[in-house]
């Protein structure tokens, strides 16, 4: 695989969450086999793939040993604060934009994210939001994203105001949406609770 040309695109891997509805730590998880990876490394190794730079996003106290860190600035907004963290860091260093991608995600691909950042090559210079849309549903993949480090000004404002959502930061018309249907789901697949995490290894199982 090589990276992509441009270089102006950092990652950072979500992975600060407490698990609490797992009931385990899912970033350690080894879903496709003791020989492989875990979901934290797997994920950092799509995107080191594909980009110069690859941040772990952490609650602070708790690093991923061996992994580039950034720490939540406010603990408790969920894959807030890693963003919000990671277009930090990216503005200090020079990058234009982060995508930001979730640990949890077992059937990510290499095929997606070349498509995430393909889109974001041909999109209008104004989006400030470059993501996934479902086409029945209208939902977006607001953990597998490009985030452009000209909304940190508005991820600013929505911290002082509360507000956590990363759906609700960006307006729609500064969004740019790829469409896909349900069939082609399984990409976004997300591990939260214990019954996700069988029917991963089912899947898994069956493949």
């Amino acid at each position: 695989m090589t990276k992509t040309t441009r270089g102006d695109v950092a990652g950072v891997v979500l992975a600060g969450g407490l698990s609490s509805r797992l009931g385990q730590e899912k970033a350690l998880l080894r879903v496709h086999g003791r020989e492989h990876p875990d979901l934290l490394c797997r994920t950092h190794n799509l995107l080191t793939a594909l980009l110069p730079q690859c941040w772990v996003a952490c609650r602070p106290g708790r690093p991923r040993p061996g992994y580039d860190c950034l720490y939540d600035q406010v603990e408790g907004l969920g894959p807030f604060s890693g963003v919000h963290a990671a277009l930090r860091g990216a503005a200090q260093q020079g990058y234009a934009a982060v995508l930001a991608l979730s640990c949890d995600l077992p059937f990510m691909d290499d095929a997606t994210l070349r498509r995430l950042l393909a889109a974001r090559d041909v999109a209008s210079s104004d989006r400030l939001l470059t993501t996934f849309c479902q086409t029945e549903t209208g939902f977006i993949e607001a953990l597998t994203a490009i985030y452009e480090v000209a909304a940190l000004p508005l991820f600013d404002k929505a911290l002082a105001r509360g507000e956590r959502k990363l759906s609700r930061i960006i307006p729609l018309e500064r969004q740019e949406r790829i469409a896909y249907s349900q069939g082609e789901a399984l990409p976004f697949f997300n591990i939260n609770y214990p019954a996700d995490l069988e029917l991963v290894r089912r899947l898994l199982a069956a493949l």
